[in-house]
């Protein structure tokens, strides 16, 4: 059996027809930009996270750019976020002129450690850009009253988190804004780029929504340098039809997350999603993360090393599972901070060293909605042999 991390086949096949006359109606209408289906999906998407407003764009890197830019974060400014994320939520704070800031995580969930935040703050830091990473919220209350308490604004990154929650309220609620990303692989997946921002804030929603397209108030009057940025009406009908199945689809993600925790909780060697902080956080698993803490099975694997370094034992630990038919993804395997990219904000290795140390050892699971009891045994079992024969 072959396992794939990530599979859209049976989504395909489910809503497949479905989809194909939605795209022909768009095809047939002439309106490819705007329109009915974009402005149904604002509306719909707003309502789904429990905002007044839903501005859509062409990704969760061009949200998080416009979200910043709306809050006229720019240069010489400074915003706090986590080094352990895709590397666009960074690469947005650089590309408002602005300097990302990165502390360390939480060793027990990989978010941004809170008790570091204010330490962080200088008298040109702007924002708060927490990261909800793999679906997992962070602690908002404790973000807004740091936020509060240093007049800053807080730019929620929701890309892995769409139907996420915060104590029974939707993430891109919270913040000033909130930033989503509809790319294929995400719990609400378009079939290409896609994006949006979220905002309770009227005056925000028309700065977003102008930035996106070329600065633009009303037509050819131009206000801002903006940008071209828009959600076509071929993505939004594909979103429309697959936001009514959002919570279906998280729902048999945490079935599946909650299978794995419940068997592989046995194997020491594994450190599993913390069932303090999965049974009431709103998780939306986006990704199953687990981490590899010793190395009992790659020594035999690899006798003859009298050493042996967390990335090898956790890179070995993905080999044994891809020679099984089991193939995972490894996010994300260098920080933010580590980049050569990012060379000139002088962080050397050992700056954050919890990040340095997590990106070392985690490995994700597949998981994906249509991911059947059959499979999820396959893995489970192939997991486990690697420990007993090791």
């Amino acid at each position: 059996m072959q396992i794939p991390p990530f599979s859209l086949d049976a989504q395909i096949s489910e809503l497949g027809e479905e989809i194909e006359e939605a795209l022909i109606k768009v095809f047939r209408s002439g309106k490819y930009i705007g329109g009915e289906e974009v402005a149904s999906f604002e509306k719909a998407f707003a309502s789904v996270i429990q905002t007044s407003y839903s501005v859509s764009c062409n990704s969760g890197t061009d949200a998080l750019i416009l979200a910043l830019r709306s809050l006229n974060v720019g240069k010489d400014d400074e915003v706090i976020t986590s080094s352990f994320s895709f590397f666009a939520t960074a690469e947005a704070i650089t590309s408002v002129g602005a300097k990302p800031v990165f502390i360390d995580i939480d060793p027990e969930n990989y978010l941004m450690d809170l008790d570091l935040i204010e330490k962080a703050i200088t008298d040109r830091t702007k924002a708060i850009l927490p990261v909800h990473l793999f679906g997992h919220p962070i602690d908002m209350d404790k973000i807004l009253a740091i936020a509060k308490a240093n007049n800053l604004k807080v730019v929620e990154d929701c890309a892995q988190a769409t139907g996420a929650h915060w104590r029974g309220k939707p993430l891109g609620g919270y913040g000033d804004v909130g930033c989503f990303s509809f790319f294929p692989t995400k719990n609400l997946g378009a079939a290409g780029d896609g994006g949006a921002v979220t905002t309770n804030d009227l005056d925000l929603a028309k700065t977003i929504k102008e930035l996106s397209i070329h600065g633009m108030p009303k037509r050819y009057l131009h206000t801002n340098i903006g940008y071209n940025s828009r959600l076509d009406s071929l993505q939004a009908a594909i979103l429309n039809i697959k936001l009514t199945r959002l919570n279906k689809w998280i729902e048999q993600r945490r079935k599946i997350a909650n299978n794995y925790i419940n068997k592989l909780s046995v194997i020491e060697s594994i450190e599993l999603p913390s069932n303090r902080l999965t049974n009431n956080s709103g998780h939306s698993w986006n990704q199953f993360v687990i981490r590899i803490l010793d190395n009992s099975f790659v020594k035999n694997i690899k006798s003859s090393s009298d050493f042996i370094l967390d990335n090898q034992n956790r890179d070995l630990f993905k080999s044994e599972l891809q020679r099984l038919g089991v193939n995972t993804i490894i996010y994300y395997p260098i920080p933010i901070h580590l980049q050569p990219a990012y060379k000139e904000l002088g962080y050397k290795e050992g700056s954050l060293p919890i990040t340095e140390k997590i990106c070392k050892q985690v490995i994700s699971l597949p998981i994906f909605p249509e991911f059947d009891s059959t499979q999820q045994s396959y893995v489970i079992d192939k997991i486990k042999e690697i420990f007993r024969k090791n």
